[in-house]
């Protein structure tokens, strides 16, 4: 289901496919910046720090695939060099803002009894406070890690963490497939990170409902640009679940 697929009537039978692969997912993975929340991360802790323009700009190469994660990632944070201190007035002033559906679509997906987690290049302080705005369990949170003296100054980030490398994102799920048990994992993101995890993911689908990533757009068997479309999908679903235990 991740691979490419050049026949017109191949791919409409496998966006099918991976239409019936979300409605029986045992796990959906999404993405956090520009996906479960309506900014990227970074950029708006650098435009708090004051080096908006600059960092804006390698995101724009990163998210286009054209750096290595790692390489991109230690360039910014050299630029930005956040304190703790202002990582937190970051989320006190200007928390993020989750994106409109985001908050019922996972509700739907825990009532079905479907693990949820977040898989993020972004950093975990931002992650975890998103995470328990959705009641999604820390446990289920995979973010980088920032690091401070202990003054609070800048430090680094944890270089060991999966997401902090490029390829990070499907190493997490290899990781929980295998942790839980999971046959039937689908990614949502928006950008090139985010469809790279598939495979391991059994499926992808592309978010552009915040910015639109060109290349995703055209690689991406499923691409939808409001979180309402997979709400609608789950509820022809248990519309049809009814209906077959009525007919039972």
């Amino acid at each position: 289901m991740c691979t490419p697929i050049r026949k017109v009537h191949h791919r409409m039978s496998s966006l099918s496919q991976l239409k019936e692969l979300f409605r029986r997912a045992d796990a959906v993975c999404f993405d956090v910046d520009s996906t479960v929340i309506k900014e990227e991360g970074i950029d708006e802790l650098a435009k708090f720090c004051g080096v908006g323009d600059a960092v804006a700009e390698m995101t724009r190469k990163a998210m286009g695939g054209s750096l290595t994660f790692k390489a991109a990632l230690t360039e910014r944070l050299a630029l930005i060099r956040p304190s703790r201190e202002q990582v937190q007035a970051l989320i006190t002033e200007h928390p993020p803002r989750l994106t409109e559906g985001i908050k019922d679509l996972i509700h739907r997906l825990h009532q079905r009894n479907v693990q949820v987690f977040l898989i993020s290049g972004g950093f975990r302080s931002i992650v975890e406070h998103v995470a328990a705005e959705l009641d999604i369990p820390i446990t289920n949170v995979y973010a980088n890690r920032l690091k401070f003296y202990f003054n609070g100054e800048y430090a680094g980030f944890d270089e060991a963490q999966l997401t902090a490398e490029s390829g990070g994102k499907g190493k997490v799920i290899g990781l929980l497939k295998e942790k839980y048990g999971l046959h039937h994992v689908v990614m949502i993101g928006d950008g090139a990170t985010d469809m790279e995890a598939c495979p391991p993911a059994d499926g992808f689908i592309g978010f552009g409902g915040n910015v639109i990533r060109q290349q995703v757009k055209e690689k991406a068997k499923w691409y939808i640009t409001d979180f309402e479309e997979l709400l609608r999908e789950l509820d022809n679903d248990s519309i049809k679940m009814n209906h077959n235990e009525i007919i039972d």
